[in-house]
C-alpha cells in the first residue's frame, strides 16, 4: 500500500477521491485544506505521495512547494488541479513538483499518474485544448521546434514524460550514445541548457511533441 497525502479545500471532492483512491490500493493518511495544514502532515506522516491543490484556503499551493519539499524530502509531489495553463505547469515542475495533473482526467488515469511518480517519472497530463490565439513567443517557440527531426521530437515528448535514457534508449530502440546525441541536438535548437529546462518549455510553450513510440533507425 502506498501512503498518500490529499491537499485539498474542497471536503465533497477531497472525501470522494479519498474513497476512490483507496480502492485502488493507495492509503489515503490524512487531508489537508490549508498550506500550513499541509506542512504539518508532510512532517508528521511523511507520506510517498501527496497530492496538491494549487488554490488552497490560506494560500497557492505552487508558490508554497518549496516549503512543502523541505517539510518532507521523501515524499514526491503532484499538483491536481483545475488550471491547464502551461506557464502554471512549468513554474510548478521547476519549483519541485513531479506531476501536474488535471481534475478533468479520470479516476483510473489518475492512479496510474501517480504509480507512474512513484517509479520516477515526471508527469504531466492535461485536457486537449482547443486552438487558441499565440503569443509572439510561443510562436518563437514553434519555429525553432520546427528545426528539430522526428527523433529529436520523440525525445522531447519522453523528456516531459520524465523519462531517463534508459527508459529512452529502450523504448525508442536505439543506442544510449544515440539517445545523448539526439538530446544534445535538441537542447541546441531550442537554446536550452538542460533536459528539465527542456521539458518546461515544451509544456510552457504548447509544443505539438510526436507521440514517443518505438521506431526502427536512428
Amino acid at each position: 500500500m502506498t501512503d498518500l497525502l490529499l491537499c485539498d479545500d474542497h471536503t465533497v471532492f477531497a472525501d470522494a477521491l479519498s474513497t476512490v483512491l483507496t480502492q485502488h490500493g493507495f492509503t489515503v493518511r490524512g487531508v489537508a485544506a490549508t498550506v500550513s495544514g499541509a506542512v504539518a502532515a508532510l512532517r508528521g506522516l511523511k507520506p510517498d505521495l501527496c497530492l496538491l491543490d494549487r488554490t488552497l484556503a490560506d494560500g497557492d499551493g505552487i508558490d508554497a512547494l518549496g516549503e512543502l519539499i523541505k517539510a518532507s524530502t521523501h515524499t514526491k509531489i503532484l499538483v491536481l488541479t483545475a488550471d491547464d495553463n502551461p506557464d502554471t505547469v512549468a513554474r510548478a515542475l521547476e519549483a519541485g513538483a513531479v506531476g501536474y495533473l488535471h481534475k478533468t482526467g479520470s479516476v483510473t488515469a489518475l492512479a496510474q499518474a501517480l504509480r507512474r511518480a512513484l517509479n520516477g517519472e515526471v508527469v504531466v497530463e492535461l485536457p486537449n485544448r482547443v486552438s487558441r490565439s499565440r503569443s509572439p513567443e510561443i510562436g518563437d517557440a514553434q519555429r525553432l521546434a520546427a528545426h528539430l527531426t522526428p527523433r529529436e521530437r520523440q525525445c522531447l515528448a519522453l523528456l516531459v514524460e520524465g523519462a531517463s535514457t534508459v527508459a529512452m534508449q529502450r523504448r525508442m530502440g536505439i543506442s544510449s550514445t544515440t539517445v545523448r546525441t539526439h538530446i544534445q541536438a535538441l537542447l541546441t535548437k531550442l537554446g536550452v541548457h538542460s533536459r528539465l529546462e527542456a521539458a518546461s518549455f515544451a509544456v510552457r510553450n504548447r509544443l505539438l511533441v510526436d507521440p514517443p513510440h518505438r521506431a526502427t533507425g536512428t
